[in-house]
């Protein structure tokens, strides 16, 4: 079961107070100590006789009362403590719990004090001044610990219930009637110590409950947009997949289709024709699948993440020259721009098509691949080769349906001239 904030925070306090106890207590032996020595060496019959050879005894009968202080504080906060480990006392206590120890932890101090302050012998800290510091930090502790779980209207009640507490205890003592103005100047200037700092830890942690609900709702809202992202990118890669598909699988699928069909309208026919058609069919398998293995290799890895993209533009360029004996020129930056995984990919996909276009269709003798980035990212292809025309739809043609998609969702734009037998020249702008 996890620990809930609010024991942590008792847990904390509950060491602060034990820590705090073990300092006064080596503080006070120090100090204490020779005083006593001092006090017993006076009365003794041999004024002469050094103040360390009287028996310790005596002297631990003097700091008694020093001893019965911290061993009862120390064994009420040891309590609290191990009440913060206790899960069971939890449950029990149910919602009583944390105001219960809080009680505890802010009455203690008050109550050992009123019944200790006329006994403690003369020394450090041991009138009504030094007493009330003695208890200071452990109230101070209770007040962070009202001021983290409650309101400002609790802060106040705190303040005013211990200081009325004190002075009640102290009323029903036989204490000095000079005393307690001491005791009620001490009470009026820790209460309104302690309204304006518990007023102010209040503030604190108020805001910072705010935070962290503003830092949760940022959270949800990261985790959301952080699936939607993963769903947009999975439904593109889709998209990008149907894409590569449809320009090579299912067009040979189509052509083979066709072509089987007409095989089978001339099989009874005639025989030279149905072989004839047989052949072309074979064609646009191979075909086919030459195409569907080039689309499935582009899926892989490529040499975009190998290489970067200058290089991974620079080799394709150079194995399509190779591939069909072309002129080629290449002209990148240098230094290449820093762009985007995103940006890139588009880029390379879109120099990949279009030069895949001019191997297969524009029937061209040379070619140039420009990248420019100047504000903006400029890739331009251009051929030599046959052309098209541009007055008729391009849908589905050259693949230039896929690399417009594709530049688009950079938030770029495709812009393709061509004209029969004056070759084409695709550019992309991001």
């Amino acid at each position: 079961m996890p620990t809930s904030p609010s024991t942590r925070l008792l847990r904390l306090a509950a060491w602060i107070w034990i820590g705090f106890l073990l300092a006064m207590l080596a503080m006070d032996i120090v100090l204490y100590m020779p005083q006593v020595q001092r006090a017993l060496a006076q009365n003794a019959p041999n004024p002469q006789q050094p103040p360390l050879q009287f028996p310790p005894a005596q002297a631990a009968f003097r700091l008694f009362p020093v001893f019965i202080y911290y061993l009862t504080n120390l064994a009420i906060s040891i309590t609290v403590l191990a009440f913060t480990f206790w899960e069971w006392v939890q449950n029990k206590l149910g919602k009583l719990y944390y105001p219960l120890l809080l009680f505890v932890i802010a009455a203690t101090p008050i109550l050992i004090n009123a019944l200790i302050v006329p006994r403690f012998p003369p020394g450090p800290l041991a009138n009504a001044e030094g007493m009330a510091l003695r208890q200071l930090p452990v109230l101070i502790v209770a007040l962070a610990l009202v001021a983290w779980e409650y309101r400002m209207a609790h802060i106040v009640a705190f303040s005013l219930a211990t200081s009325l507490f004190e002075l009640i205890l102290v009323a029903t003592k036989a204490v000095q009637f000079q005393n307690i103005y001491v005791f009620i100047f001490i009470a009026v200037i820790r209460t309104i110590s302690f309204i304006a700092i518990g007023i102010f830890i209040n503030l604190l942690v108020t805001q910072l409950k705010r935070q962290q609900e503003s830092l949760r709702e940022a959270n949800a809202n990261l985790t959301h947009y952080a699936s939607t992202l993963e769903q947009l990118t999975i439904s593109r890669e889709r998209n990008r997949l149907a894409r590569e598909l449809h320009d090579t699988l299912a067009h040979s699928l189509t052509a083979l289709s066709v072509s089987l069909e007409t095989v089978k309208a001339y099989f009874d026919i005639d025989k030279e024709k149905t072989r004839e058609l047989i052949e072309v069919s074979l064609e646009s398998t191979r075909k086919g699948v030459d195409e569907t293995r080039r689309a499935l290799k582009s899926l892989r890895s490529s040499d975009l993440e190998d290489l970067g993209l200058g290089l991974a533009l620079q080799r394709l360029a150079e194995s399509a020259a190779s591939r069909f004996d072309l002129q080629f020129e290449v002209g990148l930056p240098n230094p290449m721009p820093s762009l985007s995984p995103d940006v890139e990919q588009v880029v390379y996909r879109v120099a990949q098509e279009a030069i895949h276009n001019i191997t297969d269709h524009s029937r061209a003798k040379k070619f140039s691949l420009r990248l420019e980035h100047n504000g903006h990212t400029t890739l331009t292809i251009q051929d030599d080769g046959v052309g098209f025309d541009q007055s008729k739809s391009n849908s589905g043609r050259f693949g230039l349906v896929g690399m417009t998609e594709r530049a688009e969702l950079a938030g770029g734009t495709l812009n393709v001239e061509s004209a029969k037998g004056e070759g084409t020249k695709v550019v992309l702008k991001i």
